[in-house]
């Protein structure tokens, strides 16, 4: 029978994967501290060792990397609470087989520790790089764990990767992550958003030109690939390319040479490609407009970013760093979000993602008039679109009960809900007027005699 350690300091954490594994069929033994592990393993060895990162004494990443030294064919998991991408990345290059984010699905758990099983007898390389600084990504929710998780796993390659995502979910952000944790990242990281140039200058910008190539070429130019030589170019909006360019790509790909426009002498470069995309390549190879080879030579990996209304659970950490961010930029004081106001935050769809959200957060720093962001400071469209959901929802609500209502038989429904209706609407009315009869009529819409003879009617003093 397979055996599983487990290495956490919190009891119940080893409690609660004892009890799973052992219904899975391991046999499991635990442990509070990574000494105990060292010791325990100059006598025998598990067959996947599952640790935590913070912990009393040696941490986990230290016990993972003298794993990886003395018994390098041991699989270990790393699980952790501190979810970022660095704890990603940093688990990865020292040699982790897996990463698992607290709090995690316990199913998940052990088809995890399944998988490393049947890996078991694989070595893993020995990395000790530790990972540079990068650009901030923050993300707990589950979709960008796996980002996260791919973004280790391509550390120590410079194989092309295709990223997908809606505009402003933060592309070029994870682009950057890819080159930064990577062998390249000592040498360029260079952007070129295909969308944002015209069409006729494409080429000009990525294989640059001789001076007389045409007009206006008063000198000789270097494209952004020779810039990016030994480095990452980043592609993005890849869609939009023009075919003619495409196919230079394409060849550039294949032979790692090109000519700059109006240049006879070939340019060797050795460049990694990261594109991205908020379309749908495969449609757009359907339809003609992006070659096949193309697409296959670049989705080698895909990353799929989620967009913002996909991971709620991760807008209330974004919007603290914007604002203090850009509260930061502005040289003011950092704006707080209320309850409330951080409430209508998640609920909104944010059809601009996260750099709406980023937006959004430099407006609140400049307009909203106090410390405390309250819900009224929102900007109109948040406020808009939460009235609006409020009245679908109670609309919605309705449309339940009268369905059920209806399909039970019951008759006269619209007299037995008017006095109930009626009794909510005037209490509500005189309730937020101070009871004063005339404004509440007009909040109403009814005349002073209306509402009278309904307080009659209704029994309400």
């Amino acid at each position: 029978m397979k055996t599983v350690w487990l290495v956490d300091d919190d009891a119940s954490i080893r409690f609660v994967l004892e009890k799973a594994l052992s219904r899975a069929g391991f046999n499991t033994e635990s442990f509070a501290n990574a000494q105990d592990v060292l010791t325990a393993l100059k006598f025998s060895q598990p067959t996947v060792l599952v640790s935590d990162v913070r912990m009393p004494g040696m941490d986990g990443m230290a016990l993972l990397e003298l794993i990886a030294e003395q018994n390098p064919g041991l699989p270990v998991i790393i699980m952790t609470a501190h979810s970022d991408l660095d704890s990603a990345v940093n688990a990865f290059q020292k040699g982790a087989f897996e990463y698992l984010a607290k709090p995690f699905d316990l199913n998940e758990a052990v088809a995890l520790v399944e998988s490393a099983c049947r890996a078991n007898s694989a070595k893993k390389t020995k990395r000790k790089a530790a990972p540079p600084k990068s650009a901030h990504i923050i993300g707990e929710a589950p979709a960008m764990q796996e980002v996260f998780r791919a973004i280790g796993k391509l550390s120590a390659s410079s194989m092309s990767v295709l990223i997908n995502g809606e505009s402003g979910t933060g592309k070029e952000l994870v682009a950057s992550a890819l080159h930064n944790h990577s062998p390249r990242k000592e040498n360029q990281f260079i952007a070129l958003n295909m969308a944002a140039i015209p069409k006729e200058l494409v080429e000009s910008e990525l294989f640059g030109h001789e001076k007389g190539a045409f007009t206006g070429a008063d000198t000789v130019r270097k494209g952004r690939f020779e810039q990016a030589n030994g480095g990452t170019l980043f592609l993005d909006e890849i869609g939009d390319m023009p075919l003619d360019v495409q196919t230079r790509l394409l060849r550039v790909l294949a032979d790692g040479e090109f000519y700059r426009v109006g240049g006879h002498q070939s340019i060797k470069v050795d460049v990694r490609i990261i594109a991205a995309t908020h379309q749908n390549l495969e449609d757009l190879v359907k339809q003609g407009k992006f070659r096949d080879d193309l697409f296959h030579r670049l989705n080698v990996v895909r990353l799929r970013l989620p967009a913002l209304r996909e991971r709620t659970e991760d807008i209330e950490r974004l919007a603290q760093h914007f604002l203090h961010k850009s509260a930061k930029d502005l040289q003011v004081e950092s704006k707080i979000l209320s309850p409330k106001a951080t409430d209508l935050l998640r609920l909104f769809n944010w059809p601009g993602n996260v750099r709406q959200l980023e937006n959004t957060c430099r407006w609140l720093t400049v307009m909203a008039p106090g410390e405390l962001v309250s819900e009224q400071d929102l900007p109109p469209e948040i406020l808009e679109a939460e009235a609006t959901q409020q009245e679908g929802d109670w609309l919605d609500s309705f449309q339940q009960w009268l369905n059920q209502e209806l399909k039970q038989g019951k008759e006269n429904i619209w007299p037995n809900i008017q006095a109930q209706l009626e009794t909510r609407l005037i209490k509500t009315a005189l309730a937020n007027c101070a009871g004063h009869k005339q404004e509440a009529a007009v909040k109403i819409g009814w005349g002073r005699n209306t509402l009278t003879r309904k307080l009659k009617e209704r029994n309400i003093s």
